[in-house]
């Protein structure tokens, strides 16, 4: 069954809002906040997770290239820690609507919560990523966005695999991580990581 907007996208600014990340346990949770512009469509828009990454990229330059407006938010690894992850992904939603230089009328967010958001309505919206067009669209630029920046970690900590499995918490991560040790991009309240803290591995600094 099709999603009925509570608004005319025709005529009202439409955002769409999703994350990327709470369960990984290295790096920002990422969120993405898109307005299309009804006069050009992007085609093949769907959930990031059901894309392969070449779709993605090439749906990510289609995207920020045609959208009235989009942006990026984020919460680091510190903010997890000391929020949870649930808090931390709500304030990287806000950040993203926040940063968008084009104000939204509506804003339609993934999931079945909402954050605190003051300058327009805001909707959850059960599986939105896969119902409504703006959703999906923010959730390929969250992905993309964080995906690439699990390629830039690979790079500056080698041998964790990060451009393997994205910093979720697989057979192959958890033995680098027992190997290596946690730096300080980690989420130090995630479990695998106080398991390995309260351990015989010591936290390594970034550098």
């Amino acid at each position: 069954m099709p999603f009925i907007y509570p608004v005319d996208p025709a005529t009202c600014l439409v955002c769409g809002v999703d994350e990327v990340g709470r369960g990984p346990l290295v790096g920002d949770v990422v969120t993405a906040a898109v307005i299309l512009d009804p006069q050009h469509p992007v085609p093949g828009l769907a959930d990031s997770k059901k894309l392969t990454p070449r779709r993605r990229e090439a749906l990510y330059g289609l995207i920020t290239s045609s959208a009235r407006a989009w942006a990026i938010g984020r919460a680091s690894p510190a903010e997890i820690d000391r929020l949870n992850i649930l808090a931390a992904s709500m304030l990287a939603m806000r950040r993203a609507v926040e940063a968008l230089t084009v104000r939204p009328d509506y804003v339609l967010v993934d999931g079945n919560r909402t954050p605190e958001i003051t300058c327009c309505p805001v909707q959850a919206v059960i599986r939105g990523d896969q119902l409504v067009p703006e959703i999906s669209a923010a959730s390929i630029l969250a992905k993309v966005t964080r995906d690439r920046e699990m390629d830039e970690l690979a790079v500056r900590y080698p041998g964790y695999g990060y451009e393997r499995h994205r910093g979720y918490p697989t057979a192959e991560h958890l033995e680098a991580l027992r190997r290596l040790g946690v730096h300080d991009l980690y989420r130090k309240s995630y479990r695998p990581v106080r398991e390995i803290l309260g351990g015989v591995c010591q936290s390594r600094a970034e550098g």
